[in-house]
């Protein structure tokens, strides 16, 4: 297995959900984790309740996906906190949901511009740290990415464009040494969509289950990608 203590990562979106159980289980294992928000406060006090999780340190950085410069400055911050980059997880996300009747082309503008334009903001300010360590990318896409359901317009064109995004950018840098993966959850226990978890969420993927299957990839012998992966809780109400 490949040793990923004292490697370096950037998660955007890092500050809850399923970018701060990320972070949560990189720390425990070692590695320096910089998470990012649009709000420092909120950066602030995820990385005050994971600075004690393990061996890793942990940066807060203010940075919207939306804003190409933005991404460039938080790849600056971790090289020059760190001096590297190792790993990038491209997490940012967000939904608006409703019939295509009453979507508004704010809201669809702000799903794309965050779940798909960002994501690509986000990889190409880090292209050139992940080159010299020949890194890893991962995005976090959906099920919703290969499903459609009504109501679900802007989030499934999001999350269907992120899923082809990554495959071809795979492809285009795999001669880098750079491995690049999409991690497609369904139902997962978060705040999402401004849902509060509780006991009734047990039977979801919970947020450290993802960062255990991030963790797991990148201790993979760099000979073998897991390009594309689904993920989906094993027993749903009413199976």
């Amino acid at each position: 297995m490949v040793e990923i203590e004292g490697k370096t990562a950037l998660i955007t979106g890092g500050s809850k959900g399923i970018g701060f159980g990320i972070a949560e289980i990189m720390l425990k294992h070692g590695m320096n984790v910089a998470i990012t928000s649009r709000s420092q406060q909120a950066a602030n006090e995820a990385a005050e309740t994971l600075k004690n999780t393990g061996k890793g340190e942990i940066l807060a950085i203010e940075a919207d996906v939306r804003n190409a410069g933005s991404q460039q400055e938080a790849v600056g911050k971790v090289l020059k906190k760190w001096g590297k980059l190792d790993v990038v997880v491209a997490n940012a996300g967000l939904g608006h949901f409703g019939s295509i009747e009453e979507l508004t082309p704010e809201q669809w503008q702000e799903t794309i511009d965050t779940n798909l334009t960002g994501v690509f903001n986000t990889i190409k300010a880090a292209i050139a740290p992940l080159k010299d360590s020949k890194g890893y990318i991962i995005t976090i896409s959906s099920l919703a990415g290969t499903n459609f359901f009504a109501g679900g317009s802007a989030y499934n064109a999001s999350k269907f464009g992120l899923t082809g995004f990554t495959q071809a950018v795979m492809l285009d840098l795999r001669k880098y040494g750079i491995r690049v993966s999409t991690i497609m959850p369904g139902s997962v226990s978060t705040n999402f969509n401004n849902h509060e978890p509780g006991d009734q969420d047990a039977w979801k993927i919970q947020i450290e289950d993802i960062g255990e299957m991030v963790v797991d990839m990148l201790r993979l012998n760099p000979r073998t990608l897991p390009s594309k992966i689904e993920v989906r809780p094993a027993t749903p109400p009413g199976s």
